[in-house]
């Protein structure tokens, strides 16, 4: 490990929206940073077209989950905060990732995307999930704990129906793929010695074969967006390696949406190039959990989630 050590910022994904979570970011300890915020929502309720504002601040827990709401909120969450931390003269990230969703709030913060572009190819990428979700067949996704990823793929392979979408940790991996297959596979994950598995709250089989129509929009939406070079690396889940190149980090944010999200490989990869403290930006403290079941007390980890 690089003993100067490096900062390392990363974003979470679907599924860490709460109800008023909007509320947090407009009760800022100073005025100008709770200006900012509502500016920043006032412009993205005119992007979005709906508002998204009243939804963060008043929505209910369900109207959050919908696909559709949830990733813009998610994304608003963690840049808005982000540009807040910034102007406090928080130290610059030496390197950047995103779970999921959440590497389109990495690649705004690395300067590949603008505010307005990483937003609209969220409602891009948030529309094409939902709709591949309603086209069929019945999807789900659920976690698995407590069980070696080498154990879990074999029994995944017995199904054609589903597929391993997150890895997570080396105590968590998510599989995806038809409700008929998870609950099939479900089972014989408990049997094999899984602690165990947990039916997840989403719309869909995200990272699966069968978000193929979702990622052909993605694909087209991508087309119309300017990627730039990023200030520093960022590493994505395609691959969990780091990227510079703005053409093969649009090319990996397209594969990611039918790919696995190799999250422990990312933040073992940052570890190995000597990030040192990884600054969680989001609504919660998911991925910091994630971080200490990976890289256990060598590293410093925290989330910035309540200020």
């Amino acid at each position: 490990m690089n003993k100067a050590g490096k900062t390392a910022y990363i974003f979470p994904g679907q599924g860490t929206q709460f109800a008023g979570m909007a509320a947090r970011l407009l009760s800022q300890r100073e005025r100008w940073e709770t200006k900012m915020a509502e500016e920043m929502l006032e412009k993205s309720d005119r992007i979005l077209g709906f508002n998204i504002t009243d939804l963060m601040l008043v929505g209910e827990e369900e109207d959050l989950c919908q696909t559709a709401i949830c990733q813009p909120a998610v994304y608003l969450y963690s840049v808005i905060l982000y540009r807040i931390l910034e102007k406090r003269d928080n130290p610059k990230p030496d390197m950047v990732a995103g779970h999921s969703l959440g590497e389109i709030s990495a690649l705004t913060v690395a300067n590949v995307l603008t505010f307005e572009d990483g937003l609209k190819l969220v409602l891009a990428r948030s529309k094409a999930m939902k709709m591949s979700c309603e086209k069929g067949p019945f999807s789900a996704m659920a976690a698995v704990v407590g069980m070696e990823e080498k154990a879990i793929e074999e029994v995944v392979s017995s199904n054609a129906e589903v597929v391993v979408a997150n890895y997570n940790s080396p105590h968590q991996t998510v599989i995806s793929g038809t409700a008929k297959g998870i609950s099939a596979v479900s089972q014989e994950l408990k049997k094999a010695g899984a602690k165990i598995v947990i039916p997840l709250k989403v719309e869909g089989a995200f990272h699966s074969p069968f978000m193929s129509s979702a990622q052909e929009e993605l694909r087209e939406a991508v087309r119309q967006v300017k990627f730039r070079s990023p200030i520093c690396p960022v590493y994505q889940n395609l691959d969990g390696k780091p990227s510079t190149d703005r053409v093969s980090i649009r090319k990996k944010l397209v594969a990611q949406m039918t790919s696995p999200v190799l999250w422990r490989q990312t933040i073992s990869n940052m570890e190995a190039d000597g990030a040192v403290r990884f600054v969680e930006v989001g609504p919660n403290n998911v991925l910091q959990n994630l971080v200490r079941r990976i890289v256990f007390a060598e590293v410093e980890t925290y989330s910035i989630n309540s200020y």
